[in-house]
């Protein structure tokens, strides 16, 4: 599979419910890269990278943990960058 890059950002009730920490810690076993930042609007952010069925995967474990909480979520696709190893959250 190719490596793509991602920008998906989660609208809704997003800030304040742990859900940065809970993208990083459902990202670990998955072998991606990127960051993941409150914005604000009041939605997240998540730049990640690798594999597009690996970036699918991370994104359905937010929205089952999550559900409840996102309104909208907006994917977009970008240019790959250098690799790097796991998502850290910037605060």
């Amino acid at each position: 599979m190719a490596i793509e890059a991602r920008c998906i950002l989660f609208e809704g009730r997003v800030q304040g419910v742990g859900f940065r920490m809970t993208a990083v810690h459902l990202s670990t076993d998955l072998p991606l890269a990127g960051t993941v930042r409150n914005t604000e609007q009041g939605s997240v952010e998540l730049i990640v990278q690798g594999e597009s069925g690996d970036i699918d995967l991370l994104v359905g474990r937010l929205r089952e943990q999550f559900g409840a909480f996102i309104r909208n979520v907006q994917e977009s696709r970008m240019s790959v960058g250098p690799r790097g190893a796991g998502i850290r959250v910037i605060h």
